[in-house]
């Protein structure tokens, strides 16, 4: 794993076991565990593909699950889903840095980004502090209210209640992974699985 990650500045990762299918950066000086599902890409594009509804719904119907929480594995669900013309994974991202469609998804999934660590982690509540430079920087509440105020802001909690800005900001990822497509953002889940299989098997034939 260390051998692909090498040279990359973060990388995206998943938990193998969750209620919600998240997926987030992760500083190359943080050594994942075995229930995290790692993905060696630094580029935006990548992740948003990957966080779009298109391939949550694959992941829960090609995947498996533990009681109530899906269990994401890779052979059958990122290894099998087809993701746009030219924006595959086996792609550096350099040889579709200049696609508009990729453009278009990096553009939409930054901005998620931005606004979801916005939220965990408020700029009037914490400040940033490094221990060591082999250590990723951290947040450290400026006070006790603002350390139990932090202890409740968890990603689980926030799609649990999904406000407005956060539905928006998936949205707008969704409209634009679908466009690579060349869908129409409203589609339904239905016709994009009956879509996504038959580029699965175009693509295996």
């Amino acid at each position: 794993m260390w051998e692909r990650l090498s040279g990359l500045s973060r990388y995206i990762a998943t938990p193998n076991l969750a209620k919600y299918r998240l997926f987030a950066w992760f500083d190359m000086r943080v050594c994942p565990d075995h229930q995290l599902i790692v993905f060696a890409r630094d580029d935006d594009t990548m992740l948003g593909i990957l966080h779009s509804r298109f391939h949550e719904a694959w992941s829960l119907r090609q995947g498996t699950d533990l009681v109530d929480r899906p269990r994401y594995t890779p052979t059958t669900t990122f290894e099998t889903f087809p993701f746009p013309d030219g924006l595959t994974p086996d792609r550096p991202a350099a040889d579709y840095g200049d696609d508009p469609r990729a453009v278009a998804i990096a553009d939409a999934a930054r901005r998620l980004v931005e606004l979801r660590d916005r939220w965990l982690n408020p700029p009037d509540l914490v400040d940033w502090t490094q221990a060591h430079p082999k250590f990723p920087p951290q947040a450290v509440p400026r006070d006790d209210d603002a350390a139990t105020e932090l202890k409740r802001r968890t990603l689980t909690r926030l799609y649990n209640a999904r406000p407005q800005w956060l539905a928006d900001a998936h949205a707008d990822l969704d409209a634009a992974v679908a466009a690579a497509y060349g869908w129409d953002a409203g589609i339904s889940e239905d016709e994009t699985l009956r879509r996504l299989l038959a580029l699965n098997r175009e693509r295996g034939a």
